[in-house]
């Protein structure tokens, strides 16, 4: 009983702390003293409340504009987004410091956290990619303007990591034309995905499956396009071979080549 007792009046103080804190919160709001929201906004930061400093930073902000404190009231308000994950805001308020405050000690990191926003927005590989884009190219223009920076390396591993998730959002989408049967679409996707990332790990099964893909593509043409198709092939594996001569798929890829090479022999007697 004593132990509930002890636990009821904590809930109870409790109760009253949080009440009073949400009052003085309220009046800060309606105060027209732009200094007191200021260093309020400062204090709900340190401690943490993330949510209330951003309330008090956005409305003290028009106030200040032009001033001294504006420059850490602009700052600290992208980071109290960013610490309530609401990540479009703060990689907006962070890119809008680094502009407007680029002389700042601050602006470095503002515009490495500006990509980061746009990192931390970047969703599964299956879905829409706009943002990661954005923040491989933020990144990208943040090293150029910055290879020095102690943040350069990060930004860098970011790429990396972003860049293979794209890879893999076309290489599936590529898969998913073969899985389909789609043979051109998937030769030609395959063809592009070499193209736009040239130094993928995942080119020579690429390469191997764009031979497969002509190669199925050309079986079901009409006879008038095999003679054309049938030597894409044939040049696919010539391509495939050359550049991955050890490859695990270069037997699967021969058989195409073979046949190929038999078809090409029967139409040129046929025709």
């Amino acid at each position: 009983m004593r132990k509930m007792r002890v636990l009821g009046n904590f809930v109870l103080v409790f109760a009253a702390i949080l009440a009073i804190s949400c009052s003085e919160f309220k009046r800060l709001q309606k105060s027209t003293d732009w200094q007191l929201k200021y260093e309020a906004a400062l204090r709900y930061y340190e401690e943490e409340e993330y949510y209330k400093a951003a309330v008090l930073f956005d409305q003290v902000l028009p106030i200040i504009k032009g001033t001294l404190d504006a420059e850490k009231a602009s700052f600290y308000r992208a980071y109290s987004y960013y610490h309530q994950r609401q990540y479009i805001l703060s990689g907006s308020y962070f890119k809008e410091f680094a502009t407007i405050y680029s002389r700042s000690e601050w602006a470095i990191e503002a515009a490495y956290m500006s990509a980061y926003s746009a990192y931390l927005q970047s969703p599964d590989y299956n879905l829409d990619q706009s943002s990661t884009y954005t923040a491989i190219n933020e990144f990208q223009v943040f090293i150029n303007r910055n290879p020095y920076s102690e943040y350069a390396e990060p930004a860098t591993k970011y790429i990396d990591e972003l860049q293979r998730k794209l890879e893999k959002k076309a290489f599936e989408n590529a898969k998913q034309y073969h899985k389909l049967e789609r043979w051109e679409a998937a030769r030609v996707a395959f063809e592009t995905f070499a193209d736009e990332f040239p130094d993928s790990k995942l080119n020579e099964e690429i390469l191997y499956y764009a031979v497969d893909s002509e190669f199925s593509y050309a079986k079901q043409s009409i006879r008038s396009k095999q003679k054309e198709r049938f030597g894409k092939t044939i040049e696919l594996y010539e391509e495939f071979v050359d550049k991955y001569p050890d490859s695990d798929f270069v037997k699967k890829a021969e058989k195409f080549y073979v046949e190929s090479l038999d078809q090409m022999e029967k139409l040129s007697k046929n025709s």
